[in-house]
């Protein structure tokens, strides 16, 4: 395999792997996000109902 070859394909290799990288922090973030609205509108019925 000569140099040339072999470093675009290593090259290839790590664009790759940062994509999904990138996918994985994405997706986690969404869910952190999710989550948050969850747990708030959660605090929001649990005050309205303690009001009562």
């Amino acid at each position: 395999m000569s140099g040339k070859l072999f470093s675009r394909i290593a090259i290839l290799i790590a664009v790759a792997g940062l994509a999904a990288g990138c996918a994985n922090t994405i997706r986690g973030a969404g869910q952190d996000t999710a989550n948050a609205v969850d747990a708030t509108g959660n605090a929001v019925q649990r005050v309205g109902n303690a009001a009562r």
